[in-house]
């Protein structure tokens, strides 16, 4: 399979035409006329238009990009942006009260979700924390046990997430 350079023409079966602006190792990032950015597979179908060179690097500018916000989430509290689906944006959750004459409360969609992450975000560095200490071992996996029962509540949140790659993961049933 010939890798297809930035600038190459595509027409794409769902997206329609677009140009590609990125390629990294596994995708490219196409622009198409009527859809936006979207990212395809390498080996997706699709029809090539005109085919620019592959004058870009074996590693692009996004796997670089990556890389960093990786080293950078590892070492810090920066969290990564985590998009929600298309669905909820601009949605809103409402509570209903059991009892009588009290009144609802109303929640974007949007801020119940950045709350969410944020709770991942913070799980995700407590679990660095625990396995950057001087604990015992067996503590150690304690406790990563727990992080991995809290992560399998959140599962229920994970249809809020655009991509399942974002998904919370529980304890596997064997």
């Amino acid at each position: 399979m010939k890798i297809l350079g930035i600038g190459s023409r595509i027409n794409h079966p769902e997206f329609g035409k677009g140009v590609i602006t990125n390629v990294s190792t596994k995708e490219y990032w196409v622009t198409f006329i009527e859809n936006g950015l979207e990212t395809i597979e390498l080996d997706s179908e699709f029809e090539v238009i005109e085919a620019a060179e592959n004058e870009v690097d074996t590693v692009s500018f996004y796997d670089v990009e990556k890389t960093l916000r990786d080293l950078l989430k590892k070492w810090s509290d920066v969290s990564e942006i985590v998009p929600i689906g298309d669905k909820w944006k601009g949605g809103r959750i409402i509570l209903e009260p059991g009892q009588a004459g009290l009144a609802s409360k109303e929640i974007p969609v949007d801020t119940f979700f950045h709350k969410i992450i944020m709770v991942r975000d913070r799980l995700r560095v407590m679990e660095q924390k625990i396995n950057a200490s001087n604990i015992e071992e067996i503590e150690k996996v304690e406790l990563q046990q727990y992080i991995t029962r809290i992560y399998g509540s959140l599962t229920t949140f994970n249809v809020l997430f655009k991509s399942n790659n974002h998904y919370f993961v529980g304890e596997k049933t064997k």
